[in-house]
């Protein structure tokens, strides 16, 4: 049995967990959430812009706008808009964000189809477990080759949440999976521009195309994935046994074993930890900039081929600098919306990064997930030395946000494109998302 008929069965004939339903609703309503803040965004707004030019009407909408196209062009406006500020949550075992191309192809083809909310819960967890299944098999190698696992993994993962949603049968789902195959792309050297967003724009939009193609009757080879030239092999340099890698699908929840972490700060997850030990420290100790002498920050080694910029010069960039983060939650006491586009030249911060040093340490990340550990140390002017381990951040599986500060980042990010009246009915529907009988019912 070839990897893609696997999937398919997977993908057709699987009844999701009632539990899995609960994670997914906070899932998409943290992505609306992050998509209507990165709807203003100059990356989203070049994608609206091109959309109602080349698009024409249909009946898909664009968040944050007045915009209605057609499903392709809406998941590619969403899913650029919801990775826009690198707000959106992600995964360790997929090593993806992978609620935005996700939730952004399957709210566009909902739209088109009216489907109810709980079928797009539903695809989302298929989608999800797909992703987390190639992720455990060809990360960290796929990874640290270079590729951007939300735009390569995810672009199989969203295929098979948009197969479920349209209920194809399993030879249109296998074709789906195979033609998804070849529109898996995305480079990690584009981190820190406006092409990292639009990674997972054109996931949410190829996954789309794929469906409807598949369900019009487009073929595919059944080898795509674990064939001698298929994604495997061309993504890992590896012959891999795809029949093995796929027996645990539908025995094992990813979704529930693992879990989806959601972001508190609006920069890479790779910050997060050190984020929370830098702020517990100027808490604890009242500490103030000029108190700071100098900061080592000791990560695993992945963490720097994700934060390449050591003197950022543009705020996306400084979402990629450990230095920056750093710097900006020491001098402002937080990391916000408005921090990298507004303080990103800022004296104060740009003195204090010079003193910021990243350094690999062979220890962390040897029995834990990548992006999870980090120890930091501050040696103060008047010779204390403040240190600080972290095994996650806030907003992580295992230390989760609060409804509150679910609710908070919620309306936060959605005031930057709706009033805070439409934010707030909005956060309520999607509260009760399962309860929607039909997509095109959710609040403009």
């Amino acid at each position: 049995m070839a990897a893609i008929t696997r999937i398919a069965e997977f993908i057709t004939q699987t009844d999701v967990p009632k539990d899995a339903l609960v994670v997914v609703r906070s899932a998409f309503l943290d992505t609306v959430g992050c998509t209507l803040a990165g709807s203003v965004e100059p990356a989203a707004r070049i994608v609206q812009k091109l959309a109602a030019s080349e698009a024409g009407s249909g009946s898909s909408r664009i968040l944050g706008t007045e915009l209605s196209v057609n499903a392709g062009w809406a998941a590619l406006a969403n899913g650029t808009a919801a990775h826009a500020l690198d707000y959106d949550d992600m995964c360790f075992v997929s090593l993806a964000h992978p609620s935005a191309p996700l939730v952004s192809a399957l709210l566009a083809l909902g739209e088109k189809t009216g489907a109810p909310g709980r079928t797009l819960l539903e695809a989302y967890v298929i989608g999800f477990e797909v992703e987390a299944v190639l992720g455990r098999v060809m990360n960290p190698r796929h990874y640290q080759s270079g590729w951007h696992c939300t735009s390569t993994i995810g672009t199989l993962g969203s295929s098979a949440a948009c197969a479920r949603l349209l209920s194809l049968d399993a030879k249109a789902t296998a074709n789906c999976m195979a033609i998804a195959a070849s529109s898996a792309l995305g480079l990690k050297e584009n981190f820190g521009t406006m092409t990292k967003p639009l990674h997972a724009g054109v996931a949410a939009q190829n996954s789309v195309m794929a469906a409807l193609l598949a369900q019009s009757g487009f073929t595919a080879s059944e080898r795509a994935i674990d064939g001698p030239q298929g994604l495997l092999v061309a993504m890992t340099g590896e012959h891999l046994d795809g029949r093995e890698i796929f027996a645990d699908l539908g025995r094992r929840w990813e979704i529930l074993e693992t879990g989806i972490t959601v972001k508190l700060y609006p920069s890479c997850a790779a910050t997060h930890p050190a984020l929370d030990a830098v702020l517990h420290l100027r808490r604890e100790h009242e500490l103030k900039p000029d108190q700071v002498e100098s900061v080592e920050v000791q990560v695993d080694s992945i963490v720097p081929t994700l934060l390449i910029y050591n003197q950022p010069q543009a705020g996306l960039e400084g979402k990629f600098s450990m230095p920056f983060c750093i710097a900006a939650a020491l001098v402002d006491g937080q990391v916000g919306l408005d921090t990298f586009e507004l303080r990103i030249h800022d004296a104060a911060i740009r003195e204090l990064m010079a003193r910021v040093v990243m350094k690999t340490n062979p220890a962390l990340g040897k029995d834990a997930p990548a992006l999870t550990q980090v120890m930091v140390s501050i040696t103060c002017r008047d010779g204390r030395k403040l240190q600080r381990a972290a095994n996650n951040a806030r907003g992580y599986p295992e230390n989760p946000a609060s409804e509150e500060e679910l609710k908070t980042k919620f309306i936060t990010c959605a005031q930057r494109a709706i009033t805070l009246t439409a934010a707030e009915i909005v956060y309520e529907q999607l509260r009760n998302f399962e309860s929607i009988a039909n997509l095109n019912q959710l609040a403009s």
